[in-house]
């Protein structure tokens, strides 16, 4: 396939999967985020990757926002929100987060390629991104050009992208105030 074919086939495959998202879903994960105290933000991988940069974002809006993981990520509490990114939902370390913040009474928001995954089954609110994952263990959503599990990184991002515009929007925020709270120690 030529290079232009190469990106309609890539783009119509992003178009028909981010088509198949539950708007319903968006719209409770958006309110989610806006009614936690803080957010915990955790995933690994190319989507854990989607989920840091959708942090920075949060913060550009000005909400309270942690990497699970960082030095400075404080204990999670009753009143926040951990929201994990996982295509398969099966990832070890992030079910362990899941367990370990449902214990103390926190929130748990997921979004994820599999819904019938360990992840999904403990999140109050939950987004699906029907996109195939080979570490899935079987056909869990949309083929794609794209390699392993690169679908749902890519419609992951796009996801946070626009749950950033709708949260912008809804805590009415002006992009002069995002641009200010963009690092300047670069």
């Amino acid at each position: 396939m030529e290079t232009p074919e190469l990106f309609d086939a890539i783009l119509a495959d992003l178009a028909r999967t981010l088509r198949q998202v539950d708007a319903t879903q968006v719209e409770d994960l958006k309110e989610a985020i806006l009614s936690a105290n803080r957010i915990f933000i955790a995933g690994r991988g190319r989507s854990g990757l989607q989920m840091k940069a959708f942090a920075m974002r949060l913060m550009h809006l000005g909400l309270t926002v942690h990497i699970v993981d960082d030095v400075t990520t404080p204990a999670v509490a009753e009143a926040d929100l951990l929201l994990v990114g996982s295509s398969s939902g099966r990832t070890a370390s992030l079910l362990r987060h899941v367990y370990t913040a449902k214990e103390i009474g926190a929130s748990i928001a997921a979004v994820t390629g599999n819904l019938e995954s360990p992840i999904a089954a403990a999140a109050k609110t939950l987004v699906h991104i029907p996109a195939s994952n080979f570490k899935a263990g079987a056909k869990t959503g949309e083929d794609s050009v794209l390699v392993m599990g690169s679908l749902f990184e890519h419609c992951l991002g796009l996801l946070c992208d626009l749950l950033i515009i709708r949260l912008k929007h809804a805590l009415q925020v002006e992009e002069s105030a995002m641009n200010a709270r963009h690092a300047n120690l670069e």
